[in-house]
């Protein structure tokens, strides 16, 4: 039950919008009756910690900072993005460059938040050679807004990595 506890926590982890039961099981090929237990058991793992993390089932499951501790992450990440642009950018530096289509079923609202993140210099839109398909990709000022160094795409690659090991 740990390994697939850690399965899931790893799939919510690199996941930036809510997932259902049937999401996750797919991700795990596994029965939704299967994840939901280990869930309620992650669910009840973070509430125990007392720490910083919890897995929101409002609207699906999802691995997000309590709201207790929203000005740590106000000053690493400032207001002026919401936690769906958030999100969204996330997606994009963690698969970027991606296909808008791609970006769009994974994040609902995508449109407007790429618009919004265009606007601040946080990502860039180019279509690929084909002239059919846009591509979105983090720009050297996301790096600088969230005080990167080095490749962000090899930081991405790299939490990738660790999180597939731990798996």
């Amino acid at each position: 039950m740990q390994q697939l506890k850690s399965r899931i926590e790893a799939v919510l982890f690199v996941t930036a919008k809510a997932l259902s039961l049937e999401e996750i099981a797919a991700y795990l090929d596994r029965e939704p009756e299967e994840i939901e237990e280990a869930i309620l058991e992650l669910i009840m793992d973070y509430a125990s910690r007392d720490g910083a993390l919890e897995v929101d089932d409002e609207n699906g499951y999802i691995l997000q900072v309590k709201e207790d501790y929203s000005d740590i992450v106000e000053k690493i990440c400032p207001v002026d993005l919401s936690a769906a642009t958030l999100r969204t950018l996330l997606v994009i530096a963690l698969k970027g460059p991606i296909r808008q289509t791609e970006l769009v079923k994974l994040r609902s609202g995508a449109y407007e938040h790429v618009a919004e993140l265009v606007e601040k210099g946080l990502v860039s839109k180019h279509k690929d050679k084909n002239g059919r398909s846009i591509n979105i990709k983090t720009t050297p000022k996301f790096a600088e807004y969230f005080k990167l160094k080095g490749d962000t795409r090899a930081l991405a690659q790299q939490l990738e990595k660790s999180l597939a090991d731990a798996t």
